[in-house]
């Protein structure tokens, strides 16, 4: 499944996927992928400068990440760009979501945060 959000000109879209072969449920270590696509689809040019997630595990645990950048990159965007990238978020327990912003900057140099949609990490085969 693909989350979508648009904020401010940017389509954030994640797609989450388990990854079994780097998991080990009966130790409680649910490892998940995400793909990031940032699209401008607006006319304005940015630059991502920082992240922030929240990240709930199944129990309702939350834990905030916060950083420069994406995968050691500050992408810009100029109109009609796309930027993609894969993450991983290990996980205690087989279910979980993530939601957050990026921080853009803007050739004037105003900053302005860009919604990541709310997205669900679910192991099937170890999830009620």
């Amino acid at each position: 499944m693909i989350y979508t959000e648009t904020t401010e000109g940017f389509l954030v879209e994640v797609e989450p996927n388990y990854v079994p072969e780097h998991s080990l449920p009966d130790e409680d270590h649910f490892f998940f992928s995400y793909r990031v696509r940032i699209k401008n689809i607006g006319d304005k040019k940015a630059q991502l400068t920082s992240r922030h997630w929240v990240i709930m595990d199944g129990l309702q645990r939350r834990e905030d990440v916060e950083g420069d950048g994406v995968v050691g990159e500050q992408p810009f965007f100029d109109a009609g760009t796309t930027y993609e990238y894969t993450s991983f978020c290990p996980l205690p327990t087989p279910t979980g979501n993530m939601r957050g912003s990026y921080l853009m900057k803007d050739e004037g140099g105003k900053t302005f945060k860009i919604k990541v949609p709310v997205f669900f990490l679910r192991d099937y085969q170890h999830s009620n």
